[in-house]
């Protein structure tokens, strides 16, 4: 669905969509960005470099180059030296938006509030289980 932002790079009004982030004008200039990217890393010498190296040599920014590599753009799959930083701590990775340690914490968590959840419902159920007798007064 089409929406009207501003875009985040110049900060004019465009039609935002789900491929286009950035107005025509910026999108050109990613565009332009992309083919000197591909280009360097199409030389087969080129393939085992970092993305620093990359910076150095097309003068594009790391920011960019990530951002090719998340829309998958960039397979780094064919690039031994590309990694990127895992989303919540950092870490270089080279699949998926977590590294194992993120992945296994993020596990925990859900398995240990998922326990607490179902011990909470078991508590409840209990509750519902439960008949008290009512004493009538003696007088």
């Amino acid at each position: 669905m089409n929406q009207l932002a501003n875009c985040p790079q110049c900060n004019q009004l465009f039609l935002k969509t789900t491929i286009q982030t950035v107005c025509n004008k910026c999108f050109e200039e990613e565009e332009r960005s992309f083919d000197l990217v591909y280009k360097f890393l199409r030389k087969q010498s080129n393939r085992q470099s970092t993305i620093a190296e990359i910076v150095d040599a097309t003068e594009v920014d790391e920011e960019l180059i990530l951002k090719f590599i998340r829309l998958k753009r960039l397979q780094i799959s064919q690039f031994p030296n590309i990694n990127y930083p895992c989303e919540r701590c950092g870490q270089p990775i080279r699949k998926n938006k977590l590294c194992s340690q993120c992945e296994q914490d993020i596990n925990a968590q859900i398995s240990q509030m998922n326990q607490e959840e179902e011990r909470k419902r078991e508590i409840e159920s209990r509750k519902k289980d439960t008949y008290y007798a009512i004493n009538p007064k003696n007088d």
